[in-house]
C-alpha cells in the first residue's frame, strides 16, 4: 500500500505560479510511473504531466512550456510546478504513481483556482 500527501493549492490570480507536492510513503524508485491528472467540473479527468522511472517527462500539450514536473528522490517528492497559470488550468488536481508497472494509486487531491 503507497499513501500519498498532496499540498500546495489554492487561488491565484492568472499569470501567477503554483507548485503543487505530492509526498509518498515508500521511495519514488519503486515507482514506474509518477504524474500529476486534474479534473474540472463536468470534465473527464486529464493527464497533465508524468514522470518514468528513467526520469523522462512528459506534458499535455495545453501546459506544455509552462509547468515542470520533477522529483526529489530524498524526500520521496514529485512537484509540479505550474507558471503563467490560465483560468482554465481551474480544477482539482491529483496524483498517482503507478506500482508494479499495473497497481495505481491516487492522492486526495488539491483544488487549484485561477481567476482572471
Amino acid at each position: 500500500q503507497v499513501q500519498l500527501v498532496e499540498s500546495g493549492g489554492g487561488l491565484v490570480q492568472a499569470g501567477g505560479s503554483l507548485r503543487l507536492s505530492c509526498a509518498a510513503s515508500r521511495s519514488i524508485f519503486s515507482f514506474s510511473f509518477m504524474g500529476w491528472f486534474r479534473q474540472a467540473p463536468g470534465k473527464r479527468r486529464e493527464l497533465v504531466a508524468g514522470i518514468n522511472n528513467r526520469g523522462s517527462p512528459n506534458y499535455a500539450d495545453s501546459v506544455q512550456g509552462r509547468f515542470t514536473i520533477s522529483r526529489d528522490s530524498a524526500k520521496n517528492t514529485v512537484y509540479l510546478q505550474m507558471n503563467s497559470l490560465k483560468p482554465e488550468d481551474t480544477a482539482v488536481y491529483y496524483c498517482k504513481v503507478t506500482s508494479d508497472w499495473v497497481i495505481d494509486y491516487w492522492g486526495q487531491g488539491t483544488q487549484v483556482t485561477v481567476s482572471s
